[in-house]
């Protein structure tokens, strides 16, 4: 079987025993271990100058990993990548600022990192490449002479056209997404976006199969929706019953209802307005006054961002003002914490809540709603209200659908869950887990790398098979 590598902005932890972090970490070192390989990417470590690929290897799986130069890390990962793409892709334009030196230092960045993997692939390997930091790296390496097949998932939206063209390298991007052999989105709405970029500018050509002729390339682009493995977090969620948190937040509670939310501390997660729901609901029903808490654990990231810090300042201001205006001497309404908990830690926290909270204003997947529903007691579970603009929400029929901008039907949603009746919340969760069950981690890994398996073959012949044609016209 032929060797993959997987490329990612960053690479999952490696120490013996300690928990990869998520979907992307679990998933992708499953298929490492089955094939072998190398996972190659950043460090997550600033040096002074860009460094040659520091090696470890574990079993048949290779880690290589690069440090980047400040300068690199201003303009690539803090610029560019986060300070472009990643609020233009969420639809947040507002918040979204471009610099052309910034871009300059996101095209070197990615052409530098195509150089150093170079030298490591070999003829027959695969190679995978993970999310918006890397869009033109198929690019960078087919300039290089790579011809082995490349395939592209990207974990965040992709947004349609009209909001695309607020980046003004927008074409050359998409250009570069079409070097790959296959491009995978979260949803076929994502899916959708890119097409129409391709078809509505003239760029190319899409047909019912998902194949997309495009910039004198063939490429499949398709949704994969990404999984989780449903019965080992069932299985996590009651092991980590007896750890000293959730015993110390089960004694906290006193037999009130609890209301969860775990979300990285970021504009796109809706945070504000899910606060600002809650409260809704204790205004419109004080009967749940002293019965019901929020506990939101919101972990930092790019806490060296200013918009990032003022988010922070923002959740904890909301929080403070809602507890003020509701708490009472042995009830706090909003319990907002913001620290990282263990994976594990957090299944089992999700298993003693009533209600999952998880109300993104716009989100690639959110594998957190999914792991809510995984985590419930099938006897006794809770109930999600989830965003309508996660991706989550085509897959989980059960769950109480809302628009997070609509604060009344926010409240409402909760409200609801929190008197569902018993009946009601176990078909409800019964129909989650059978789709969570039929497209698991392992469906989402293997039906991508087939198809990239698969095209790579079927486009070098399509390909050839022009060029023939055009020869003899």
């Amino acid at each position: 079987m032929s060797r993959l590598i997987v490329v990612s902005n960053r690479v999952a932890p490696t120490q013996e025993g300690r928990p990869a972090a998520g979907g992307l970490a679990i998933g992708v070192l499953d298929a490492l271990k089955e094939t072998g390989g190398v996972w190659f990417g950043w460090s997550g470590e600033i040096a002074g100058e860009p460094s040659a690929p520091v090696i470890e290897k574990q079993g048949n799986v290779t880690y290589a990993t690069v440090a980047l130069s400040k300068r690199d890390y201003d303009q690539y990962y803090r610029g560019f990548s986060n300070a472009t793409l990643w609020p233009t892709f969420h639809y947040r334009n507002d918040l979204s600022r471009y610099d052309r030196q910034e871009y300059a230092g996101y095209l070197r960045v990615n052409a530098s990192l195509a150089k150093q993997l170079k030298e490591m692939i070999r003829p027959d390997d695969i190679i995978w490449v993970h999310d918006y930091h890397m869009l033109p790296f198929a690019r960078c390496l087919r300039e290089l002479g790579v011809k082995n097949p490349i395939g592209f998932f990207l974990h965040i939206p992709f947004p349609v056209p009209q909001v695309l063209f607020t980046v003004p390298p927008h074409e050359e991007l998409v250009k570069d997404m079409c070097s790959y052999d296959v491009v995978g989105f979260q949803t076929d709405a994502d899916r959708q976006s890119f097409v129409d970029y391709i078809e509505r500018g003239r760029h190319g050509t899409a047909s019912d199969d998902n194949m997309v002729h495009a910039y004198n390339r063939f490429l499949k682009v398709a949704a994969y929706p990404i999984g989780i493995y449903p019965d080992a977090i069932a299985k996590a969620s009651v092991q980590f019953t007896d750890r000293k948190a959730v015993k110390s937040l089960r004694d906290a509670m006193r037999n009130r209802k609890l209301i969860m939310s775990v979300d990285r501390l970021d504009y796109s997660k809706g945070l504000v307005e899910r606060f600002q729901a809650f409260e809704r609901l204790l205004l419109n029903a004080p009967g749940w006054h002293g019965r019901v808490s929020l506990v939101q654990i919101a972990p930092p990231t790019r806490s060296d961002v200013q918009t990032y810090q003022r988010i922070r300042q923002n959740l904890e201001g909301e929080a403070g003002r809602i507890n003020g205006r509701f708490a009472q001497l042995d009830w706090t309404p909003i319990q907002y914490l913001n620290r990282k908990y263990e994976r594990n830690l957090l299944m089992a926290l999700f298993r003693q809540s009533q209600v999952g909270y998880v109300t993104p204003l716009r989100d690639g997947m959110n594998l957190v709603a999914k792991e809510y529903v995984a985590s419930q007691d099938p006897a006794d579970p809770g109930v999600l209200v989830l965003s309508q603009f996660a991706g989550a929400a085509e897959q989980l029929p059960g769950a109480l659908v809302v628009n997070p901008f609509d604060l009344s039907q926010m409240a409402e949603a909760l409200e609801r869950a929190l008197s569902m009746p018993l009946a009601e919340r176990q078909a409800r969760h019964a129909d989650m887990m059978a789709p969570l069950r039929e497209n698991n981690l392992s469906v989402w890994r293997d039906t991508f790398l087939a198809d990239l398996r698969h095209v790579s073959t079927a486009s070098s012949v399509t390909e050839k098979a022009v060029k023939r044609v055009d020869v003899t016209v």
